[in-house]
């Protein structure tokens, strides 16, 4: 009977290290293919993003060279120098240009007039509009960082070397490729990518080259490429926790059947399929914040946000689900519900106060959505609303593809809508360029108003921003006011400007909403003239 208890528990503890085993090679196999798929999924979007900025980047050199060529100053005078200067000044992507003549750079924005000229070097090929391209000019080399410069007629551009240091984030890495267009090869990668041949640097795809994984995307405009590429090894440690978690819970499931159960249960209930059924389901609901005039402290609008509770009753950060959505690309079916909701709960009140603005947040993908326009429109129709009252706020992020961008900012304009562009100070994009989208106003980050009181630098740069958009006569949205010393500090350099925070009211359902408006329905609103 001892012997047979024995076996027993031998035959047991064999069994659970069998199927621990077991468990552990499939979690690391499900965990592996998992993280591979992830990256290979961000290396597709991140080269959508960049070759887009590579597309803006181009077309500022070229309208810059453009407008060099007709420069009406005379030639490496010093006024078409101080003229040259002011351009690359106002510019985003360039650094520097001058002029050539007989192969020579005789001046230059940055270097003036030189006493005597530089041979410039001969270009790695040319384009059939004449554009020379270069992928080194010597006079202006920053150290081992590539100088990427273009020439058309006698005037040359040079790109800045720093400008691709935020595109590709470690452990991915970034492969810039001029297109010779005539032979339709990749001419001028910026860094080599092991194995990588001429085709794979110069067509859009994606796969994998030996032990790494690439994702290529070529301009349909000009003649460049970006391909962005990680070896497997480095994705793979860049998320250990990730991989280290599926072998954890392999080992512990005790058996490879147990594991696939597992997995098939937990993805059943995963982050993403939750939202999919809360949205499909109507479960997401609204929050309403109020928007006051700092002078008088009357509330004049509010912003729409949106809440959600997951399937165990806990709440999930907008930030966190938002993104969700965005990426797994059905964040538009979330600003339909916003709208929808939103309609529902303001009809009424913004139907008999015109001067009364609610605002909503839509995503970049919304931007691109050949129906979005018009769902709004049936939306409002629906609601008997007038656009004007309804606000649209996007992110500096959402500005990234300019001219898709500037399309829909001005089919919401000529409807009505207020453009607003929320978050202001956490992106890339100068007061400057965002008023060329034609937008209305601008919704400062609270990282700004946080810094109030502080040695922060962002405190310095604040009324710097107020009055620069007073200039450019853009509407001023100041969030995360909480204190009356951050109001005070605000009200002091422009008392025209609308506030948002706490100290005026948290995010509440449209009811309690509807009862602050009722404690000042005796007072006169204050349009927010945006």
């Amino acid at each position: 009977m001892m012997r047979t208890l024995k076996q027993r528990i031998l035959i047991t503890l064999t069994a659970t290290l069998m199927a621990a085993a077991c468990g552990v090679m499939a979690g690391y196999l499900l965990g592996r293919a998992i993280t591979i798929r992830l990256s290979e999924s961000k290396l597709q979007q991140s080269a959508a993003r960049t070759i887009s900025e590579a597309d803006a980047s181009s077309l500022e050199s070229r309208n810059l060279l453009a407008t060099m060529n007709a420069s009406p100053y005379p030639y490496c005078s010093e006024a078409e120098i101080a003229y040259f200067r002011n351009l690359i000044f106002a510019s985003e992507f360039l650094h520097e240009a001058g002029r050539i003549r007989d192969g020579k750079i005789e001046c230059s924005a940055t270097l003036g007039r030189l006493p005597q000229p530089l041979a410039e070097g001969s270009p790695d090929f040319s384009q059939s509009d004449g554009t020379r391209v270069y992928k080194k000019f010597p006079p202006f080399k920053v150290g081992n960082l590539l100088v990427l410069s273009l020439q058309l007629g006698d005037s040359y551009v040079i790109f800045s070397p720093y400008i691709e240091t935020h595109r590709a984030a470690p452990p991915i890495r970034y492969i810039s490729t001029s297109v010779n267009e005539l032979s339709a090869e990749a001419g001028l990668p910026i860094d080599g990518m092991p194995g990588a041949s001429r085709a794979i640097l110069a067509t859009n795809g994606q796969g994998r080259v030996g032990n790494s994984m690439y994702a290529t995307r070529c301009s349909a405009r000009y003649f460049n490429c970006v391909t962005e590429y990680v070896a497997i090894p480095d994705a793979l440690r860049a998320d250990r926790t990730h991989l280290f978690a599926y072998i954890l819970m392999g080992g512990l499931s005790g058996a490879c059947f147990g594991l696939v159960f597992s997995f098939l249960s937990r993805r059943s209930r995963s982050m993403e399929r939750q939202l999919r059924r809360a949205v499909a389901t109507d479960k997401l609901h609204l929050v309403y914040q109020p928007i006051v005039n700092l002078a008088t402290r009357q509330i004049v609008g509010a912003e729409a946000l949106a809440r959600w509770r997951d399937e165990e009753d806990s709440p999930v950060p907008p930030d966190v689900f938002i993104k969700i959505a965005e990426e797994q690309g059905f964040v538009g079916e979330i600003t339909r519900l916003v709208v929808r909701h939103a309609m529902r709960d303001f009809g009424p009140m913004l139907r008999s106060h015109p001067d009364f603005q609610l605002s909503i947040n839509v995503a970049a993908s919304d931007l691109s959505d050949p129906g979005f326009l018009l769902m709004l429109d049936r939306a409002l129709e629906k609601a008997s609303v007038q656009a004007h009252s309804l606000a649209i706020e996007i992110t500096e992020s959402c500005t990234a593809v300019h001219q898709i961008a500037r399309q829909t900012i001005l089919g919401l304009r000529r409807r009505g809508h207020s453009v607003h562009i929320d978050d202001f100070g956490t992106g890339y994009s100068s007061l400057s360029y965002l008023h060329s989208l034609s937008i209305d106003a601008i919704k400062i980050d609270k990282s700004f108003t946080h810094a109030i009181g502080t040695q922060a630098v962002t405190v310095s740069i604040l009324p710097q921003i107020l009055a620069m958009a007073e200039t450019l006569k853009l509407r001023v949205i100041v969030e995360g006011i909480e204190t009356e010393l951050q109001a005070n500090f605000l009200g002091g350099i422009n008392r025209s400007i609308l506030a948002q925070g706490w100290l005026f009211g948290r995010p509440v359902p449209a009811g309690e909403f509807h009862r602050l408006l009722a404690e000042e329905e005796e007072q006169t609103f204050v349009p927010m003239d945006v």
